[in-house]
C-alpha cells in the first residue's frame, strides 16, 4: 500500500522506522509547521520532521487541514500517532482505507489528548493501545486492533509512553493485514472516559491528598508539564517519588531529610520519598542534592 504518516511527536518513530522496512510504500509525512521553541523563541521542527529529513522522505507542513485535499487523495491509507490537529470528515474520507489513528489506552476509555497521563493519575494498573479508524468524532471511530499492557509501578508518563511508542509497529502490522484481508473495524463497546490535556494548574501538587495520589500525579505529568509545588514562593519540579519505607509523623508538605534522604508529609499520616526534583533555574537533580544546597534545618514545608 502507498502510505502517509501524519504525525509530530517522538513517539511516532518506531512505526516511522518500521515502515521503512515493510514492503508497503512510505510516500510522505505530515506534520504540524515549525514552531517557537527554547529562551531564543528560534523556530524548530518537530521530531517528526527532523525524522523525514535525516530519511529523504517527503514531508509537508500544512498551515491548515484543507491543504490535504490534494496531497492524501492518491494515498491507499494515512498512520495518524500524535499529529496533533483535528481533520474534517471531507479529508478523512479521501485516501482509499481512510485514516488509522494510534491510540494510547484502550478505547472507549481514556478518549483525548492525555490518556497515559490520566492513566497514571488515576492509579491504573493496566492499559494498552488502539489502532481505529478516524471519524468525526473524539477517537470515537471503529476498531481494528488493541493490544492490552500492564502498568509497571515504576513507570511515568515518559517511560509508558516510550513503551507503547514501541509497540505501534506491531499494532499497525496487524492492522494492515486485517485491511489486506477485507476485515473491517467494529464498532466501540463498553463504558468511555475522557482524558483531557493537562493544564499547568492542574499539575500542581496538593499536599493534603493521600501520598499514593501525590506519587501518582508526579508519575503521571513527568516530563510536562510536571507536577510542582512551591519551595520559599519559587516553584520547584518534583519529577521522581516513591511511597516511604520509613516511620514518620509529617503534616502534610512538611519536609524531613534523613540519612541523604528528602521525605515530605502527605494526608493520613502518609509518607513519600522524593527522588528527583527541578528548582526554579536549575537543571534536574537529586533530591537529596538540593536539600543540602537549600540548607534545610527541619520543619520546613512545601507551599
Amino acid at each position: 500500500m502507498r502510505i502517509g504518516v501524519a504525525a509530530t511527536p517522538q513517539v511516532a518513530i518506531p512505526t516511522l522506522d518500521w515502515l521503512l522496512t515493510t514492503s508497503h510504500e512510505l510516500a510522505m509525512v505530515i506534520t504540524q509547521p515549525d514552531r517557537p521553541a527554547g529562551r531564543g523563541r528560534d523556530l524548530t521542527e518537530s521530531p517528526v520532521s527532523a525524522w523525514a529529513t535525516s530519511h529523504g522522505i517527503t514531508c509537508i507542513k500544512p498551515l491548515a487541514p484543507s491543504e490535504l485535499a490534494h496531497v492524501v487523495n492518491d494515498l491507499d491509507l494515512v498512520l495518524t500517532i500524535g499529529y496533533g490537529v483535528i481533520l474534517p470528515e471531507e479529508i478523512l474520507q479521501l485516501p482509499r482505507f481512510g485514516f488509522l489513528n494510534l491510540h494510547f489506552s484502550l478505547l472507549p476509555a481514556y478518549r483525548g489528548a492525555a490518556p497515559v497521563q490520566r492513566a497514571l493519575e488515576n492509579g491504573e494498573v493496566t492499559s494498552g493501545l488502539t489502532v481505529f479508524q478516524l471519524d468525526k468524532g473524539m477517537d470515537t471511530g471503529p476498531l481494528f486492533t488493541q493490544i492490552p499492557v500492564g502498568i509497571e509501578p515504576t513507570w511515568r508518563s515518559f517511560e509508558m509512553l516510550e513503551h507503547l511508542a514501541r509497540m505501534g509497529p506491531e499494532a499497525f502490522a496487524h492492522t494492515l493485514v486485517k485491511i489486506e484481508q477485507g476485515i473491517k473495524p467494529e464498532p466501540q463497546r463498553g463504558s468511555a472516559s475522557i482524558a483531557p490535556k493537562i493544564s499547568k494548574e492542574q499539575a500542581k501538587i496538593v499536599w493534603s491528598d493521600s501520598a499514593q495520589a501525590v506519587i501518582n500525579r508526579i508519575r503521571a505529568f513527568y516530563p510536562a508539564p510536571c507536577a510542582w509545588s512551591t519551595w520559599k514562593e519559587n516553584p520547584i519540579k518534583i519529577t521522581q517519588a516513591s511511597m516511604a519505607q520509613i516511620d514518620l509523623e509529617l503534616k502534610p508538605g512538611q519536609i524531613h531529610c534523613q540519612e541523604s534522604k528528602v521525605f515530605v508529609g502527605a494526608a493520613l499520616n502518609g509518607v513519600i520519598e522524593l527522588g528527583s526534583v527541578i528548582p526554579a533555574g536549575k537543571s534536574e537533580m537529586p533530591a537529596a542534592d538540593w536539600a543540602r544546597g537549600a540548607h534545610l534545618l527541619g520543619g520546613e514545608n512545601f507551599g
